[in-house]
């Protein structure tokens, strides 16, 4: 029983890990929650009104969400300087409470600060949503001046409730995040090898279904990896090891997904094409399931079961058993003991050995013992390149890089922060017409659709999800309202777990993040006796105009279309995914070697952007289907691209250390049909009138053929090199077709 239990509770903290990486969602609902209640609970205990305990719950709120920075020091010395800003913004608050247009320029100017103060980081952004926000509260509870030494002590009481929350109760460390994030890799890493297991053994019925949740995990295990990159240098004790556990993560997550695309290959009666594990809705590719009695692919399935095992025991954990099982399932790496089965099934075995490889050498980064007295010649040989691998990290310190800023109003921080001011002009004034008592609200949805977004559609597609999340916490709010009554801590305790609720999906939904503040809010006026269901109606009209106003000010005030800053993107997508595949193929090729990590770091983020950026485009709602699927299929092809670039960097990065793997001269020379493909794309997505084609012609093997006759044909370079050049080629050449870009007449 006790080990059933102990069971339970490790599929219970690795299913908890996998929905949360990090635990980030959770700890940021906590703590915001602890420093609410922590607050409220104080000021009731000194007998404050209700008033200021809303007060001392919104002060709260704000200055344990805004407070961004990763190094307990630097949140410390912001969370300081957040107060003295509170103090300033809540006094001239209610000094201009009464001077309805000195108070609204001073508003419309806090506001334009607040944005501009971005551009000097994450203490520039926190403490103006901190000025911004204690601002909305002075007009929400109507301060005054006579009552401003009460509204003092409630908002010292909150960021001292909200430092104490963060630093005591609900600490968070770098390393403590890096550790959790880890084990979060771990968890969704065991759960895409779950997912290929049923793709396995999917029938014709469930295979489209069985694809998608690997399509599914693959997406959840790389935001994880990307994750885990963010967090590596303030998470580690020195750059060596953060290199070292950057690789590992590299390492498993292109193996995890090298067997994904085998598996599929195995399932389809031809070799799968990498773009249908990464296009949403591609259909599987023509096949029939493995035979379901056959002795390979029970042993398919087993060995599966056993790598997903590996993944999750304990790192610290060795013995006889686990030994066996890393040791057979690393075996297959030099094809030991494969089954007799067709050529495509001893190809997943050979996927599941490397995947057990990266898995190695995953638990020995993250701290794992090294018991090496069951090895078998093949685990020791892995061991050995691995060490190798390790030795050959270099801790050297990172070239500085300087970023091409743009200057006055092209700065982004510049140009939306004209924007918010004149949308909350424009909101102001709408406001008012709707509402002379609470004409703010309209000013807080212009103020909120700014934030983090970049473009117009973007700010149109945030608009909506608002309108919608806020219409549904309206109906909300009315039920509640009626149920509460003036129950006073009752109404605080729902308040508390709708804010819970809050941060913990705001990652996940902005519409149900609006739902949850909405219904908050209806919460807060019942407490302030002020609720009627014409002021939540008042709040739908406020929110859908303020969302309007933004909409406008983004369209016509120094505009950003989606599409100018998707080709941007795709531009600068490309420009790191020609670095990357050009200082590989150098390197492959025999060239000194380079930090291809961060390079293939870079390119993830800038895809990571990317995808974010054409959400407006691919958008359930959008009436233009075809873009919306041209959108999809550009990003699905680029993120094939991304994973062939990412493991032509992983095989260049062995080269000083595998014997089985060596230079070889003559990729150059199929490296340049690539690189000039990728410039010639950008240089058409930055200019329409560029005379550039994309060229096509041989394969890339071909391209290899010895100079020399009688000498090898491929040298030393391995087959999978030649596979993922060849699959970046012609992933490359397709990006021409929907991007517009003239294709040249193959070469003869």
């Amino acid at each position: 029983m006790k080990a059933v239990g102990r069971s339970l509770r490790a599929r219970l903290r690795d299913g908890v890990a996998a929905s949360d990486p990090g635990l980030l969602r959770l700890a940021a609902g906590l703590r915001t929650v602890g420093a609410i209640a922590l607050t409220i609970t104080v000021l009731g205990l000194l007998g404050s009104d209700v008033t200021h305990l809303v007060a001392g719950a919104m002060a709260a709120m704000v200055a344990t969400f805004a407070i961004r920075e990763k190094q307990r020091g630097k949140q410390a010395v912001t969370l300081a300087l957040g107060l003295p800003v509170a103090l300033a913004s809540v006094t001239l608050g209610a000094l201009l409470s009464s001077r309805v247009v000195g108070g609204d320029a001073f508003f419309v100017v806090l506001i334009f600060c607040a944005v501009y103060g971005r551009r000097f980081g994450d203490r520039g952004t926190a403490l103006g949503l901190i000025g911004f926000q204690v601002y909305f509260l002075s007009l929400f509870v109507g301060a005054a001046v006579s009552g401003l030494p009460e509204l003092y002590g409630a908002l010292g009481i909150a960021f001292a409730s909200s430092a104490l929350v963060r630093f005591v109760l609900v600490p968070e460390t770098p390393a403590g995040i890096l550790y959790r994030l880890r084990e979060a890799f771990r968890a969704r890493l065991a759960q895409l090898v779950s997912a290929q297991v049923e793709l396995l053994d999917a029938g014709p019925q469930e295979l489209e279904k069985a694809l998608e949740d690997v399509r599914g995990g693959t997406a959840r295990l790389h935001e994880t990896a990307m994750m885990i990159q963010g967090r590596l240098e303030e998470g580690t004790a020195d750059k060596a090891t953060a290199r070292l556990l950057q690789r590992r993560i590299a390492d498993a997550e292109i193996a995890a997904e090298r067997l994904g695309l085998l598996l599929l290959t195995a399932r389809s009666a031809e070799r799968a094409d990498t773009l249908t594990m990464h296009l949403p809705g591609a259909p599987a590719p023509a096949g029939a399931p493995l035979p379901a009695r056959d002795e390979a692919t029970a042993t398919l399935r087993r060995d599966l079961d056993a790598l997903r095992m590996l993944v999750l025991r304990p790192v610290s954990e060795n013995g006889t058993a686990l030994s066996h099982v890393r040791n057979r399932l690393l075996g297959y790496r030099d094809g030991d003991n494969l089954p007799a089965a067709p050529t495509v099934v001893q190809d997943v075995f050979r996927g599941i050995g490397e995947a057990a490889r990266a898995v190695l050498g995953l638990r020995i980064a993250l701290g794992g013992a090294r018991d090496e007295s069951d090895d078998t010649p093949a685990t020791a040989r892995s061991r050995e390149e691995m060490d190798a691998e390790d030795a050959a990290i270099d801790a050297g310190e990172d070239e500085d890089r300087e970023d091409d800023e743009a200057t006055g109003l092209r700065r982004p921080t510049t140009r939306a922060a004209v924007q918010v001011a004149v949308g909350s002009s424009l909101a102001i004034v709408g406001g008012e017409f709707l509402s002379s008592q609470r004409w703010y609200w309209a000013v807080l949805t212009c103020w909120i659709v700014f934030i983090n977004t970049a473009s117009t559609g973007e700010i149109l597609v945030k608009g909506y999800r608002r309108l919608v999340g806020t219409v549904l916490g309206v109906v909300a709010g009315i039920v509640l309202a009626g149920l509460v009554g003036h129950h006073t801590w009752t109404a605080f305790a729902l308040v508390l777990v709708f804010v819970f609720a809050m941060f913990y999906t705001a990652p996940l939904s902005y519409t149900l993040m609006s739902f949850f503040v909405t219904a908050a809010l209806g919460l807060l006026y019942t407490l302030l006796h002020t609720y009627t269901f014409s002021v939540l109606v008042l709040r739908v009209e406020e929110t859908a105009l303020g969302a309007a106003c933004g909409i406008v000010a983004a369209a016509f005030v120094l505009p950003v279309h989606t599409d100018r800053r998707t080709n941007d993107l795709l531009v600068t997508v490309l420009d790191r995914l020609k670095d990357v595949t050009e200082t590989a193929v150098d390197q492959l090729s025999g060239g000194p070697p380079v930090d291809l990590l961060d390079q293939a770091r870079d390119l993830d983020q800038a895809l990571a952007d990317l995808r974010a950026a054409t959400q407006p485009l691919t958008h359930p709602v959008t009436p233009l289907r075809a873009r919306r699927d041209t959108a999809r299929y550009v990003v699905a092809l680029l993120e094939t691209c991304a994973y062939h670039a990412r493991s032509l960097a992983a095989t260049a990065e062995l080269l000083p250390t595998h014997p089985s793997i060596a230079a070889d001269p003559r990729l150059r020379r199929a490296g340049r049909r690539i690189a000039h493909n990728i410039a010639a794309i950008a240089a058409r997505l930055a200019d329409e009138q560029a005379t550039v084609e994309v060229e096509t012609g041989r394969s890339i093997a071909s391209l290899l053929e010895p100079d020399v006759p009688g000498t090898p044909r491929y040298g030393r370079v391995t087959d999978r090199v030649l596979r993922h050049l060849q699959r970046l080629d012609e992933t490359v050449a397709g990006l021409a077709r929907p991007l517009d870009v003239p294709v040249a007449e193959p070469r003869r």
